[in-house]
């Protein structure tokens, strides 16, 4: 790939902190709460994203023999949260949605030690051309700047003023959304002529990890009794992960290690949205478990 660009240096990790203040809007401190009320489902889906996920990338990309560069993007793709658009999809699935914001705004406050240990892990086990060692601090300051603090200013307004943030959400998410898919599309187009030479390598690896990850978390959902409706929340985050988290991130190492996400997310939205309308079906006469009152 060539000399990082504007649009994954700048505009992405501006686009991507914005999206992560308006999910802030939306969480309260009853959504973390859910996990000590409700934990079964929010514990597997979490489970499903920071192990099963970036395991999964690792032995894909040992199965599709990836250059050592585009496996180690691979495992930093996998083990990145899911994204808020996820909660989107969740919801016109008519999944639980509260149990997907729940996984996206925790998932997202891991990735502070998630990504960064994955990503070391890879580079090493893959040896991945890097230029220097991976600056571990420097990717978990990155990842704290573009997730949490945004997040954490998002509840904080909501906090001050309940009443104005609730008004003010649905506008705030619908730019926010709109500005990342086109800081996204920038990118991809920015970097076109790397992605299109590497689609051919990467397409099918990308989509047997979305695949693997949506189907196999589905499955242990359904074999853990939990109801589609939170089955349907648990694979949907692992079917849309945040691959601008990925892509903002893998500037700072190595521009390499962007290229998986961004064909990543050139696929993810095909299959998902497949899995959305399939799953709207299913759940339209889906009864949801009965949440216990908080003690």
């Amino acid at each position: 790939m060539g000399d990082t660009s504007l649009f994954a240096t700048v505009l992405l990790p501006i686009a991507l902190a914005l999206i992560m203040g308006t999910l802030g809007l939306s969480l309260t401190p009853a959504d973390f709460k859910r996990v000590v009320v409700r934990p079964r489902g929010v514990f597997i889906g979490l489970g499903n994203l920071v192990i099963l996920s970036p395991l999964l990338a690792f032995a894909i990309a040992e199965l599709y023999r990836l250059d050592a560069g585009m496996a180690a993007g691979l495992v930093l793709l996998g083990a990145s949260p899911g994204g808020t658009l996820a909660n989107l999809l969740t919801h016109l699935a008519r999944g639980d949605t509260a149990l997907s914001i729940t996984m996206t705004a925790i998932s997202s406050v891991a990735a502070v030690v998630t990504v960064p240990v994955f990503l070391t892990l890879a580079v090493n086990h893959f040896d991945a051309p890097v230029k220097d060692d991976v600056d571990m601090l420097g990717v978990v300051a990155r990842v704290f700047a573009i997730t949490i603090l945004p997040l954490s200013i998002g509840m904080w307004l909501r906090s001050r003023d309940p009443a104005r943030a609730a008004a003010a959400e649905p506008k705030a998410k619908r730019i926010a959304a709109a500005v990342f898919v086109a800081i996204v599309v920038g990118v991809v187009v920015d970097q076109f002529d790397t992605v299109t030479d590497n689609f051919a390598e990467l397409a099918l690896a990308t989509l047997t990890l979305n695949v693997a990850a949506m189907a196999g978390s589905f499955t242990i959902a359904r074999l853990a009794r939990l109801d589609e409706r939170q089955s349907t929340a648990i694979a949907m985050e692992l079917g849309i992960h945040n691959a601008a988290l990925a892509i903002a991130v893998g500037t700072t190492v190595a521009d390499v290690l962007t290229i998986p996400a961004a064909v990543y997310s050139s696929l993810m939205f095909i299959t998902a949205g497949a899995f959305a309308r399939v799953m709207f079906r299913r759940n339209g006469g889906a009864k949801t478990q009965p949440e216990p009152a908080p003690a």
